[in-house]
């Protein structure tokens, strides 16, 4: 008996300080329905239908009213009037973030340390998709998944010196096993799957409303059916479409993940194109295109890790199409040219430092946005990337909205971090690495 009088006595006690520390800790806070201890107004509210619960407690109590959900209390404002002084009138007072416990939750695993190397693959490539198949995927469909393990796989196969050996000594290919056969399985699964694109859009084209690249070149292809020269066939969409899909993937991700690993190592920089993220656009809108110009010091961060990551150092392979006299030489027709873009990007007379990430490379004594002529990681001439519009708009686009929502922080010292690409033949790979993603 005496346990049970006890047990009442404790819990009318915590009742009675829960009800005390409630009351108390309201200060001024605005007048409300009266909370019971510890679940608050938890029982008047329609978890339901939470905006009529709170339409109809403001009838009762005013615009602004203290609600407790639990323990804690929460101003309500409610109506034009008072929601439009809360957020324009005293904008900055309440800008800052409220808690929510689920996407807290969520928040502290994103503040996780995570590879960003399959997000970093999916966007790119989504964007790719939009374009030539008018779809976007699901970043679990089964399609997507497979095909970005294509794409990843085959970029690092490219890179390794038995690829090396095998461009020099193309020959091997035809008598030796190697990875260079997974590269032909995995382009000829990509091409497989390309092909099913271009069937459907076959029996559903409407000449009258194209939907994307597939169908402008079908209806490009009908025009032209007469034309026995005609460049527009189904073999030069089957190529056309797979060089876009594959190098529209991989090296805007392979830049964008390079990027954020030079953003770890030098806060200085990061937190300066945040400066001024936060005074050109702020956080209450995404980028847009429009802001790169009033962008310099941002601008000049993405050209910078473009121009130092030096991402296809030797371009992409070319070849004379006729015999030519180039600087007193001849070149004969067929012959590969390597064009170096390492020479042009890392040229130390444009570049003092090359080797050093500095966006001041891009910015003049006034701060103001520089181009430079040597800037070429799309190559030049006829042969240049057909996506660099696309392409610098995803970068610009890409860092400036991760730098507008996060704050990157790194698993270890950032004087630790090694920036040196694992790879450098085809293309210049970026050590894997993991970082924190914390919003802001």
């Amino acid at each position: 008996m005496d346990l049970v009088v006890a047990l009442v006595l404790g819990v009318s006690c915590l009742l009675l300080l829960s009800v005390w520390r409630q009351s108390s800790g309201r200060g001024k806070l605005p007048p409300g329905p009266t909370p019971l201890p510890i679940i608050g107004n938890i029982l008047q509210i329609d978890v339901k239908n939470i905006s009529k619960s709170l339409t109809n407690l403001s009838k009762d109590y005013g615009p602004v009213f203290t609600l407790y959900l639990g323990r804690k209390p929460m101003v309500v404002v409610h109506g034009y009037e008072a929601v439009k002084e809360a957020l324009d009138d005293l904008g900055e007072a309440f800008s800052g973030r409220g808690t929510f416990p689920v996407i807290e939750r969520l928040n502290n695993e994103l503040g996780s340390p995570s590879d960003p190397t399959f997000i970093l693959g999916c966007a790119p490539c989504n964007v790719i998709c939009s374009i030539i198949f008018q779809n976007r995927f699901d970043y679990k469909d089964k399609n997507f998944l497979n095909l970005m393990g294509k794409f990843n796989e085959n970029f690092k196969i490219l890179n390794s010196p038995w690829m090396q050996v095998c461009s020099a000594f193309p020959a091997l290919m035809d008598f030796l096993p190697g990875s260079h056969n997974k590269v032909f399985k995995n382009f000829a699964y990509i091409k497989s799957y390309v092909l099913e694109q271009v069937k459907d859009h076959q029996e559903s084209l409407d000449i009258d409303n194209p939907r994307d690249f597939i169908d402008c070149f079908l209806i490009k292809m009908k025009q032209e059916k007469h034309n026995q020269q005609s460049e527009f066939t189904i073999e030069s969409l089957l190529a056309t479409v797979t060089d876009m899909f594959v190098a529209g993937t991989e090296t805007t991700s392979t830049t964008l993940r390079y990027g954020l690993l030079l953003l770890l190592k030098h806060q200085e920089i990061t937190a300066k194109a945040q400066e001024e993220i936060e005074h050109v656009i702020g956080r209450h809108r995404s980028p847009c295109m429009q802001d790169r110009s009033h962008m310099p010091y941002t601008d000049a961060v993405v050209h910078e890790i473009q121009r130092y990551i030096n991402l296809i150092p030797n371009n992409v392979p070319h070849a004379a199409t006729c015999n030519i006299k180039f600087r007193n030489y001849i070149i004969p027709k067929g012959t590969d040219l390597i064009t170096s873009l390492t020479s042009v990007l890392h040229d130390d007379k444009e570049f003092p430092n090359p080797e050093t990430f500095d966006p001041g490379h891009f910015l003049d004594e006034n701060g103001n946005f520089k181009k430079s002529d040597y800037f070429m990681p799309f190559s030049t001439g006829k042969r240049m990337c057909v996506g660099e519009g696309l392409a610098r708009m995803e970068l610009f686009l890409f860092l400036t909205t991760i730098l507008q929502n996060f704050k990157l922080k790194p698993v270890i010292d950032p004087k630790d971090i090694d920036t040196t690409p694992i790879a450098n033949a085809f293309g210049c790979v970026p050590p894997l690495y993991q970082l924190c993603f914390i919003p802001v």
